[in-house]
């Protein structure tokens, strides 16, 4: 009689902790996130980093739609390119705490332009950069959501195993499926990606 407590605390150890863990994190550090701005350059804070870039190592700041909404009033965050075409989300700035973002960035821009010592105009190099960054993040993406496929499509065969009762699998169902799924996608999706045509 002591097999179904042993599952239920596997099942907790592999499932409902971690998922209470990542919630919490979620929920309560972008709280202590910030952006600041000023004649040196602009940093990022974050609950167990911070980063900065001096406003010559600033390549651009584009105001993009958020990744998660398609509509036309979609929210629009704010990201910061650096002269590798890496790109950093700044938080908080963004359409919900700066009602006319767009503005806000362009003061932004011809603001720092008297700091940078250069003018904000495209370098093709750092373009192509940018371009192939974003598909290595779309590429990680798509694998990302392989992972999340794999993971409960384990956790509705675990549950089936416990219902019938089988000897689960956790371990194997819950994280080796899921991280095999990922090394196998990315990949894949990677090579498509990079034989995607450019968008200019």
């Amino acid at each position: 009689m002591t097999k179904p407590d042993h599952i239920d605390l596997r099942f907790g150890l592999f499932v409902l902790v971690p998922l209470a863990l990542a919630v919490a994190w979620m929920a309560i550090t972008p709280r202590w996130w910030r952006t600041l701005a000023g004649p040196g350059g602009i940093s990022v804070h974050r609950v167990v980093r911070s980063r900065g870039w001096a406003w010559h190592d600033v390549y651009d700041l584009r105001v993009e739609p958020h990744p998660a909404q398609r509509s036309a009033d979609a929210q629009s965050l704010t990201y910061l390119y650096d002269t590798d075409g890496r790109r950093f989300l700044l938080p908080h700035v963004d359409d919900w705490q700066l009602p006319d973002l767009r503005a806000e960035i362009d003061e932004l821009r011809a603001v720092a332009a008297v700091h940078r010592g250069m003018a904000w105009e495209p370098r093709p190099g750092v373009e192509a950069r940018i371009r192939r960054r974003a598909g290595h993040r779309k590429a990680h993406e798509r694998a990302f959501i392989g992972v999340v496929l794999a993971f409960f499509a384990g956790l509705t065969y675990l549950l089936w195993e416990v219902a019938v009762g089988d000897g689960p699998h956790p371990f194997l169902l819950l994280l080796c499926a899921p991280l095999a799924a990922y090394a196998l996608l990315l990949p894949c999706f990677r090579l498509l990606a990079s034989r995607a045509p450019a968008h200019t």
